[in-house]
């Protein structure tokens, strides 16, 4: 069921009830197993963080007070000063970007293409759609913050977000048109993180994410897509490498409803993504497959390197099923070189 934008939300006809209209919104829209799977995971993590995790946040925020100041600390003292890993920095990197609740922060990369080139369009869709078809070239751009929304829950260890990434294809180019916006997919998370540090396969795993996620393309038609997930992130690192493994559950709908039928034939269970930092260059990396026997998935790789602060050159390979929820059933083959603000680390 889309909900962005608000005048593409597709209203389901009122029914009476009882004399009262009332729209079909019951725990099956949702899924009562979904539910009680999301509450039960949260529960058991929410349980087992404290002893996943370094020491109460509080504790070292008390013991930085009493901490020598780096003006102070003798040669001794600096060499043996411990290097941050890749998430450590991004961490430390949000902080100083702003601090404390309704504060804001970048959540995904944040990025523009304006050359992003797709030499297998998916033009049947929108031919069946009654729409123009797509041109190849096209300009990419993706825009993604968070807010924390309540901070130290859980012993200290839990902080509670809301995330928003908006994800455009735009035909600029196409001026017989006047350059539409093919595609927009807007993707609103309620999530929970917890800071985590314990070793797993010679990683740190540094944090624990769960939470809920909507994602729509506030189309109508043919061409509209939805669909709702739980999902959980499990990040580690090591040095200046970092992976997380996301996996995801869909929440069912009725099949008069769904607008994306078997979607998780594509898109698969979850996906897994991280990347590493080297003299200044980022390389990144997201891996997807549905694990079935009619095998399906997705690569994406990228590179980005700082020109002035803040301000990175940046390119992107994909390949495969799901770039945008329109082609989630049509491989995709895309190549975009452009800008970022800020990359995974």
């Amino acid at each position: 069921m889309n909900c962005l934008p608000l005048t593409a939300y597709r209203a389901k006809r009122p029914e009476p009830v009882e004399g009262l209209t009332a729209y079909r919104l019951t725990f099956t829209a949702f899924g009562r197993k979904a539910l009680l799977s999301f509450f039960a995971t949260f529960c058991a993590i929410a349980l087992a963080v404290p002893f996943l995790s370094s020491p109460c946040r509080a504790e070292q925020e008390d013991t930085a007070l009493d901490a020598p100041s780096e003006a102070v600390l003798t040669p001794e003292d600096t060499s043996e000063k411990k290097e941050e890993s890749a998430l450590e920095r991004r961490q430390r990197e949000e902080k100083r970007a702003g601090t404390g609740v309704f504060s804001l922060s970048t959540h995904r990369q944040n990025y523009f293409l304006p050359l992003a080139y797709n030499s297998n369009s998916n033009r049947n869709a929108y031919n069946s759609a009654g729409e123009n078809k797509p041109s190849n070239i096209e300009v990419k751009f993706q825009l993604s913050f968070k807010v924390q929304l309540w901070e130290k829950m859980f012993w200290g260890h839990g902080d509670l977000f809301f995330g928003y990434t908006q994800l455009s294809f735009w035909q600029l180019y196409d001026k017989d048109l006047s350059s539409p916006f093919r595609e927009t997919n807007y993707e609103p998370e309620v999530f929970f993180k917890f800071d985590t540090d314990f070793n797993v396969l010679g990683l740190r795993n540094r944090l624990i994410t769960i939470g809920f996620n909507h994602k729509s393309n506030g189309k109508g038609g043919e061409l509209s897509r939805s669909w709702n997930r739980i999902f959980a992130v499990f990040a580690a690192d090591r040095g200046n490498f970092f992976i997380a493994l996301k996996p995801w559950y869909r929440i069912p709908e009725d099949d008069d409803e769904d607008d994306n039928p078997n979607i998780e034939k594509y898109m698969g269970y979850g996906e897994l993504f991280g990347g590493y930092r080297l003299k200044g260059h980022v390389f990144s990396f997201m891996l997807r497959n549905n694990l079935r026997q009619n095998n399906r998935g997705a690569v994406e790789f990228g590179w980005s390197y700082q020109i002035i602060t803040n301000l990175r050159l940046y390119a992107q390979y994909f390949n495969g099923y799901g770039e945008s929820l329109v082609d989630y059933d049509h491989s995709v083959n895309r190549i975009g070189v452009g800008v970022m603000l800020n990359d995974w680390i």
